[in-house]
Parts: structure tokens; C-alpha cells; sequence
């Protein structure tokens, strides 16, 4: 064996198939050869690159030359020469196939050398900076400096991801549309198979999947990106792919193989096949830095010793052992021990075809042969601090701020740069990135921005390249995983910035359209990351679509155009609104609220009193009633008042002729229930029509009081004897009785009658709980609604979710209730702490559902016939028992606060005794006055304030012999001039206690 002098250029080391003595690079008593099949070789030019392919094998120099060796139609590698490619370009790094290569230049232009040995440019990327190209046996793939992946070549088993069972091969390069917005820190290329991973370790693979190389946990074929799951939060750095086979390295230096393992390339000291990538045992507790994959073998270095482990297919020495038989367990490459390599430490593993390479360098690390490291190729491009205040200094000037706009084109039309520029690297939690977690720091993000804007000029130029180009690429609807997402949660804080200059308005329009062309599943991955945003980035989102909403809605009166921009952020608005009840620190409701559509209300009845308008207002009128209806879709957006006037407002629009007409009920005070019954019964009224009611021997005029006092009435009839509804003894709130046998149609007309009194905007004294609005609405009531209910029985079930095991059993509770099972057997199975949620589960299922299943059926057949439009689904349940059970809530100040007078002022002797008189009274006095005035003791939504209360002093000469008198419909008391304050107190209390008919009413 001959002495190698090195040279200054380091050593390299290589094994396996047969080549020529150091490859050609030099002569060969240049290269030294140890008994088990290891070379080493010191070139005398720097080589930078190896890359072995099928039957070819590169070589890229330190200036920028290529060579290569091809292997002969018969034969290998062994009877090829080295030949040099003319290529006046000075290339990067180069990847070998099966027959071609593809080369890369230092300006990230892309050539491709063909099996003819020609070398062309690949044109359709001369307009694009490619910084990392990969090569399996028949495709090749190509990253930018953008972020966008690029694949052509074969695609029998989906290589290209171009999502086809059937798409065809493609000569041209093809962007890989589904990638879009992934940030990509590397690409790799296997047999048939490819890989991307992302900068927060995510990794997709495609392509062919027969011995499960894929990763996937099964042997199909995928023929678009899919994410391996099971490498998820490994914080994978580095990919490599054999021709049927996937090593995967982390960061902590762990190794995961799957695919093939007929020749032991996976190294799990078995030949079987892995569907799912599994932890390589044979290397534990030694950090791996660099792992790569030949055809069917594989190394690892180890970092700390710089030992390089192989395993796999051996057949022709490529695992450096001496050997050429297949080894399935990871052992030591054993390279040369000679004086002269002794200060040789090794830098950089390569597998290709059946070929291994070791680049070695010395000790002191002055000099290396190669990259150090496989992952130090060039990344995307981000947006950072110094690239911002390069754009400020230069935008001035007419010469380089061309160069700046290229600059800012690239960065924000690409969403892929747009999430790399702002991840959460500190202590990795990037590598977090999942379902609840999107990796980013958007404090990153707030203050790019805010730098961005201190230049006016660069802010409007990103505005303008984010609204032309960015939005309109977010064309897939289906994202390949939460970094795509990203950029829907960093763009509100670009629209921040612009909001201070009154700008960004259409830019909002556009993100909210895009967010909304996004299939559910992507959909619901964005709402979780919106759940878990922090406080302050998430309120922004929320102000940034309301303030454009709330213009477009304060411009409805004037501009018809408006409500194509405003109903998608509405939409959104709506979906930040149902997440916000999903988050521990929550916005108040009324940061969703737009005041301004109670201008359109006003505008509304003001066009609805005054026909008499100019063409163009009564058509801004006739758009608006058509479109207002949108509301109803995103309900939170109004407040309680502004839902009841747009319900208001539908109810006119859909039934125009209720201005006019009324269903007419007369009904005998004695016998209001029965009444009701037959008249429903027999009539068959249309329940779009209003209410109007007559009491039989009264003479009272129905403008809204008497309706009032027959709901009251009714709902007295209904809670005490009807049978249908039955008071709990806790909570007195009122819920279906169980007994059914009594009545075929009761609970119907029950549903009705509820109805009816929310169609009109009345209260009905009953008092439901909220867990039957939640039903009408299709919600489930939880056990917190039973508390509510019937506290007791919540109180013993939260107690059994609390109780130790031995105190659960007990009880010796089983699953029934009632005499019903619960579960199938339910008498057998013993509640124990293990299923005791289960149990409570299905407790308040049986309670709120099975059991009253036919009650509810009918009633809410009832309810929806009674209110008869559909639109009162834009209610909350909280909201729809406050509009039909009212408030109990009595500021009784309020009163007289609102309170206006006729024929007398507030510092009257009558007035300052009635007060006196009204404010000593007990509170149940008070409530019947509140009949006596408005039919109805509960209040409206906003409580007393909402009552209208004009007190008309009467000058009589029996004053003193007459009762206070009121008209309930208008909110008018008549107030006789009694003498002094007793009589006052005398005839009041006598008036609101024993007066019960109406004469006006």
C-alpha cells in the first residue's frame, strides 16, 4: 500500500462500488487503499461536492467547474472517464439521477445534463432564483428563493405531487401548488418517491410508498404532499432518501428510518419493511449530526467521536467494513489509520447509488474540503431588521428604488417568506407547530411593521404588492398544513399599520374573501390557532375586520355598491366571534358590536314615513331592504336592541300587509286559556299578522296594552292549570311535565302560544330556563343548565364527579334513571370513577332530551308556526328568554327619571306626593302599578329606561272621589289634583290593586 501525501486541500474517503483510482481527480499512486476497501485521496483542486447518482456521478469544484464520470451502456461507474463540463456559469451544487443531473449556480440559475451528456438551461426558472435542487432516479425538484417548489420529470407513482393518479410525465418544471405558504428549509429525492421539509420541522412526503418509505403507516401511493404526522414536534433538520427507503435526522440527534429493509438499510436488526418511521435503537445515546442514503444503504455520523456508522446493502463494499454482505444493525466505517490521516477528522458524509464519500479535514478546522455541514444551503428569503433599514435608506433614490420594489415584490407576494420571516425560534418553539400552535411571534411581526411604516413610501408599495399578487395566489382552498395558515394571522398586523393612515380598507376585503375560499377542514385549522392567538393579536384581527364592516355598514343608506365588500367581513367578523367564546382571555361582546346599522334603522322608518324621495334614495332603500337581511347570518355584529329592530324590520319586509291588518282573538278574562284553545283550533290564524285582542264585556281599544295583559293572563293560566308545564320546587323555573297521557295536542298549541307572544314582541310570564332556548336553537344543554334548573340534583351530580373512588362505590349508582337504562344492560354496569363523566353525561342527555323527547317535539313545532319567520335564529338563547320572559331587574329611579308631564312640571306638589307615594310603596305594589299601567310587570330589554311614562295632571272638581286612570297602550297616566298626599296614597294603591278591566286601554 502506497503513502498519500495530503495536500491543503484535505483528504477524501470513499468506498463501495468500483471507480476509477480517485475517481480521475488524480493519478493514481495519489491514492491510498486499505485492505477492507476504503480510499482516501487528497485532489489537488478543492472539491466542494460529490453527488452520486444511478450510472452517473458529479463532482463540483471550489471555483465553480463541474466534472462527472458516466458509466458506460455495460458496466459501471469503473469504466467511465471523468469528463469536464464546459459551462461558463460557475455552479453551486449539482444532483445526480439515474442518467441526468441538475445543476445549480451561483446566481440560482437551474441547467439540466441529459444522458447525452448536453447541458441546457432549464428556461421556465431563467425569471427565478433557485436556491436548492434535488434528483431522484427520473424527477427532479427545484426550490426558490420564494419559497415555491418546482417538480418535473416521471410521475408513475406521484413524484411530482401534481395530485393525478394519471397526470403524465412533465419535461417542464411545474409549481407544486399545494405547498403554497410552506416555508421549506430542504427538498429530497428518493427512487420514486420526494420530501420537503419545513422550517419548523414538518415533513410531507409523495410519491411512491410500496415498502411504506413514506412513512405514512401503510404501502399507498400518494400523489399530493401529505404530512407524516408521526415525525411531528420530532424537530426533524435533515432528510434523506434511498431508492425505496427515508432516514430522518432531529436536532436533539436522533435517527428515524421506514421503507425498505430487505438488505438491513433501516437498521433495526431485522430485513423487514417500517410503514411508520421508527427510532433507530442501534444508535441511542449518540448524537447523529449527519445521516445519507444510497440505493439501498445508509450512514450516520456521529458528531462527538466523528464516527460514521453504516448499515444496509453490502454487496459491493459501500459499507466500509471489508465485507460485502448486508448488514442490518449500524457498526463503524473503518478509514484509514495512517500517520499522515491522523489529523483527519471527518466533515461530511455522501451516499449515492452503491457509493459512499467521507470528506475529511483537518483537526485545527482551518481547512475543510466541503460545506461543514448538509443543511447549510441557502434558506428562502425573510424580512429582518437589516433588510428594513436597507429599503429606508435607499427608497429615495430614483436608481435603487427600483431595486427595493423587486425586493419588497419578492418578499410579500410570497406567503412562504411572509411565515419564515416571523417563526418563534426562541427555545425552538417553532418546532411546536401544531393544531394549537402556529410557531409564529407576531411581536416579530408588529415591529417589522411598524418599522415598515415610518416610510410612508415602502408601506403603500407592500400594500399594493400584497393586494395584487399575494391575496390573489391563495388559490388553494385546501392548505397542506398550519404554516400555510400563517400568513391569515400575520397580515391583520400589516392592516394595523395601515389603518393609521387610513388605509388597507380593500386589502381587508380581499384577506377576508381568502380566508373564506378555504375548505372547513383548513378553515377549522385556522379558528384553532385563532382560539389560542394571544390577547392582543387577536383583538387586532377582530378591529381590523369590524372597522371595515362598520364603514361599509355606516355607507349603506347612500352607496348600494357596499354590500359586496361588507358581507365577507361580516363573515369573518362572525367566525372570530364564535372562537372568542372558545378562549381563556375573551373580548367583551360588544367589540363585535357595529353601531352604525342603528343609523339604518333610523334611515329605514324615515324613508318607511315619507314615500315622497328622489329616485336614487328610494332605490338606495329598495337595495338595502333587499340585502339587510345578511345581519341575520352574523348576529354578532348587534347588539340586542339593534337584532330586535331588524326583526322588526323582516318581520314588515316579509309580510307587508301587517301595517294594516290584524288577527282579531276575543277572548272572557275567566276563561282566556280555553278560549285561546278553540280559536286556534277552529280559526286557524295567520300567525305573520300581529295580534289584536279584544276581552268580551270590556270596551278597551287593543293598541298594545290589552295584548300585554292577555299574555300575562294566559301565562298565569298555562303555569298553574294546563298540566304541560310543572314548576321545580328549587328553582321555580318551569319545565315539560313528564305525564303525557292527558293531552294529543297540548304541547303543540303550548309552542304556539310562545310563539305568538315573541312574534308580537311581548312578554309571557313564565319562567322557562335557558336549556330550552339552547334546544330551539339546536344546542345541547350541559350540566350547568341543570343546575339552573334543579339545583339539587346538578349539586349531587357535581358532587359524584368529585368523590373518591371508594365513596363512587358506595353509592351504588347503576346506569339507569328512573326505571330507563341509560346504556344497553345499563341495570348491569356500576357507575365507578373510571365512567362516572359518562354517567353524568348521559344523566342530563336523559333529563334535557329522552324524557321529554315527544314535549319538546310538539312544542318546538308549536314555536316555529307561532313565530312563523325564520330569522329569530339570530338570537342567543340568553336573548330569545329575555324577549319572551322579560327582565326582573327593577332600578325603580329609572322611572322617574323617564317620567314626562302634562299640565304640571316635576316640582308640583301632586308630583313630588306622587313620588313620595310610589317610592315608599313595597315592591310588590310597585310591580302591580307597572300592570296597572303597561299590562305586564316584566320589563323589556334595558329595563325600566325603556318605558314610556307621561303623567297628565286632571283638574277636577271631585278630585278627591276619582282613581288615577291609564291608558296602557301609549305609557299615560291620568293623575286627578287630590287634595293632599293620603288620598293620593288611598286612591293609588286602590287603583293598581282592584282595577282589573279595561275601559281605555
Amino acid at each position: 500500500m502506497s503513502q498519500t501525501v495530503l495536500s491543503a486541500c484535505g483528504m477524501l474517503c470513499y468506498w463501495g462500488e468500483e471507480v476509477r483510482a480517485g475517481f480521475g481527480l488524480l493519478k493514481p499512486d495519489g491514492v491510498q487503499r486499505s485492505d477492507w476497501g476504503v480510499s482516501c485521496c487528497s485532489p489537488k483542486t478543492r472539491i466542494t461536492q460529490i453527488t452520486p447518482g444511478g450510472r452517473l456521478l458529479g463532482f463540483v469544484r471550489g471555483e465553480g467547474s463541474v466534472s462527472f464520470i458516466r458509466a458506460p451502456p455495460t458496466g459501471g461507474l469503473q469504466g467511465g472517464r471523468l469528463k469536464k463540463l464546459e459551462l461558463k456559469d460557475k455552479i453551486r451544487s449539482m444532483s445526480c439521477g439515474e442518467n441526468d443531473a441538475v445543476l445549480l449556480t451561483n446566481e440560482g440559475k437551474v441547467f439540466q445534463l441529459n444522458k447525452y451528456n448536453i447541458c441546457s438551461p432549464i428556461k421556465y426558472l431563467a425569471d427565478r432564483t433557485v436556491i436548492q435542487i434535488a434528483c431522484g432516479d427520473q424527477h427532479c425538484m427545484a426550490l426558490t428563493d420564494d419559497g415555491q417548489l418546482f417538480t418535473w420529470g416521471q410521475n408513475s407513482s406521484g413524484q411530482l405531487g401534481l395530485g393525478k393518479k394519471d397526470e403524465s410525465s412533465s419535461q417542464s418544471p411545474q409549481p407544486l401548488k399545494s405547498m403554497t405558504g410552506i416555508p421549506l428549509a430542504q427538498i429530497s429525492a428518493g427512487g420514486d418517491h420526494s420530501f420537503a421539509l419545513s422550517l419548523s420541522g414538518v415533513v410531507f412526503g409523495w410519491g411512491r410508498n410500496n415498502t411504506g418509505q413514506l412513512g405514512l403507516g401503510d404501502r399507498e401511493d400518494r400523489y399530493v404532499p401529505v404530512c407524516v404526522k408521526s415525525l411531528n414536534r420530532k424537530k426533524t433538520v435533515l432528510i434523506s432518501c434511498g431508492e425505496d427507503h427515508t432516514a430522518v435526522l432531529t436536532k436533539d440527534g436522533l435517527v428515524f428510518t421506514s421503507g425498505s429493509g430487505c438488505y438491513g438499510q433501516l437498521g433495526h436488526n431485522s430485513f423487514s419493511d417500517e410503514l411508520r418511521p421508527r427510532l433507530l435503537g442501534g444508535l441511542w445515546g449518540s448524537e447523529v449530526s449527519q445521516i445519507a442514503c444510497g440505493r439501498h444503504h445508509t450512514l450516520a455520523l456521529v458528531g462527538s467521536s466523528k464516527t460514521i456508522y453504516s448499515f444496509g446493502c453490502g454487496e459491493q463494499g459501500q459499507l466500509g467494513n471489508g465485507q460485502h454482505t448486508n448488514q442490518c444493525v449500524p457498526l463503524p466505517v473503518q478509514l484509514l489509520h495512517s500517520e499522515s490521516c491522523l489529523d483527519q477528522t471527518v466533515e461530511r458524509i455522501i451516499a449515492g447509488g452503491n457509493l459512499s464519500v467521507a470528506f475529511c479535514a483537518k483537526q485545527n478546522g482551518e481547512v475543510a474540503t466541503a460545506d461543514s455541514s448538509p443543511r447549510s444551503s441557502k434558506g428562502i428569503s425573510v424580512l429582518d431588521d437589516e433588510l428594513i433599514e436597507n429599503w429606508i435608506v435607499n427608497c429615495e433614490n430614483a436608481k435603487t428604488w427600483d431595486k427595493v420594489k423587486r425586493k419588497i415584490k419578492m418578499l410579500f407576494s410570497s406567503a412562504s417568506s411572509i411565515s419564515a420571516s416571523f417563526i418563534d425560534k426562541c427555545k425552538d418553539k417553532h418546532y411546536k407547530t401544531s393544531e394549537g400552535h402556529s410557531g409564529l411571534d407576531l411581536s416579530l411581526a408588529r415591529c417589522a411593521f411598524e418599522k415598515l411604516a415610518k416610510q410612508q413610501k415602502i408601506l403603500l408599495e407592500v400594500e399594493s404588492v400584497v393586494e395584487r399578487d399575494l391575496l390573489p395566489s391563495l388559490k388553494n382552498t385546501t392548505a397542506a398544513g398550519i404554516e400555510a395558515l400563517r400568513v391569515y394571522l400575520i397580515l391583520p398586523e400589516l392592516l394595523r399599520v395601515l389603518r393609521k393612515i387610513q388605509r388597507g380598507t380593500q386589502l381587508t376585503i380581499d384577506l377576508a374573501k381568502a380566508i373564506l375560499k378555504l375548505d372547513q377542514e383548513s378553515l377549522n385549522l385556522l379558528t384553532n390557532l385563532w382560539t389560542r392567538m394571544p390577547y392582543y393579536y387577536y383583538r387586532t384581527a377582530v378591529r381590523m375586520f369590524h372597522s371595515v364592516a362598520a364603514h361599509f355598514t355606516s355607507q349603506m343608506t347612500t352607496d348600494i355598491s357596499c354590500w359586496d365588500a361588507l358581507k365577507p367581513t361580516l363573515h369573518v367578523l362572525q367566525k372570530l366571534y364564535e372562537v372568542n367564546g372558545q378562549r381563556v382571555t375573551r373580548l367583551t361582546e360588544d367589540c363585535f358590536y357595529i353601531k352604525e346599522i342603528n343609523i339604518v334603522f333610523v334611515w329605514i322608518y324615515y324613508i318607511q314615513s315619507n314615500w315622497n324621495l328622489p329616485e336614487q334614495q328610494y332605490l338606495n332603500f329598495l337595495k338595502t331592504m333587499e340585502n339587510i337581511n345578511i345581519f341575520v347570518s352574523f348576529p354578532s355584529a348587534l347588539d340586542l336592541k339593534s337584532k330586535c329592530r331588524l326583526f322588526m324590520a323582516l318581520q314588515v319586509k316579509q309580510c307587508p300587509e301587517m301595517v294594516r291588518n290584524r288577527n282579531l282573538l276575543c277572548v272572557n278574562r275567566e276563561t282566556v286559556l280555553a278560549d285561546t284553545l278553540t280559536y286556534l283550533k277552529t280559526e286557524r290564524p295567520v300567525f305573520s299578522l300581529p295580534l289584536k285582542v279584544k276581552f268580551i264585556l270590556e270596551n278597551g281599544f287593543d293598541d298594545g296594552g290589552l295584548c300585554k295583559e292577555y299574555f300575562r293572563l294566559i301565562g298565569q293560566d298555562l303555569a298553574k292549570s294546563s298540566g304541560l308545564i310543572q314548576s321545580n320546587e328549587d328553582s321555580k323555573l318551569f319545565w315539560f311535565s313528564a305525564d303525557t297521557s292527558g293531552t294529543t295536542d297540548g304541547f303543540y298549541y303550548l309552542g304556539i302560544i310562545c310563539g305568538m307572544a315573541f312574534s308580537n314582541h311581548i312578554h309571557l310570564n313564565i319562567g322557562f330556563p335557558l336549556a330550552l332556548f339552547k334546544k330551539l336553537l339546536h344546542l345541547n344543554p350541559t350540566l350547568r343548565d341543570l343546575e339552573e334548573l334543579s339545583p339539587v340534583e346538578a349539586r349531587n351530580l357535581k358532587d359524584l364527579l368529585t368523590e373518591d373512588e371508594d365513596v363512587v362505590e358506595k353509592l351504588d349508582l347503576d346506569f339507569t334513571l328512573h326505571g330507563q337504562e341509560l346504556i344497553p344492560n345499563g341495570q348491569e354496569v356500576l357507575v365507578t370513577k373510571v365512567n362516572r363523566q359518562k354517567y353524568v353525561d348521559l344523566y342530563v342527555d336523559y333529563f334535557f332530551n329522552k324524557s321529554v323527547e315527544y314535549q319538546f317535539t310538539e312544542f318546538a313545532k308549536g314555536f316555529f308556526e307561532g313565530v312563523h319567520v325564520k330569522f329569530w335564529t339570530m338570537f342567543l338563547p340568553e336573548e330569545l328568554r329575555l324577549l319572551l320572559y322579560g327582565t326582573c331587574e327593577y332600578k325603580w329611579e329609572e322611572l322617574q327619571k323617564i317620567a314626562t308631564y302634562e299640565g304640571c312640571g316635576p316640582l308640583d306638589d301632586l308630583i313630588q306626593n306622587f313620588w313620595t307615594v310610589f317610592l315608599e310603596l313595597s315592591e310588590e305594589h310597585q310591580k302591580k302599578f307597572l300592570v296597572f299601567m303597561y299590562g305586564s310587570d316584566w320589563l323589556p330589554v334595558g329595563g325600566l329606561s325603556q318605558l314610556r311614562l307621561n303623567i297628565r295632571k286632571r283638574v277636577y272638581e271631585n278630585a278627591d272621589e276619582r282613581f288615577p286612570a291609564a291608558q296602557t297602550c301609549y305609557g299615560n297616566l291620568e293623575l286627578p289634583n287630590y287634595s293632599n298626599i293620603d288620598v293620593l296614597r288611598a286612591r293609588l294603591v286602590h287603583a293598581i290593586t282592584c282595577c282589573e278591566t279595561f275601559g281605555v286601554a
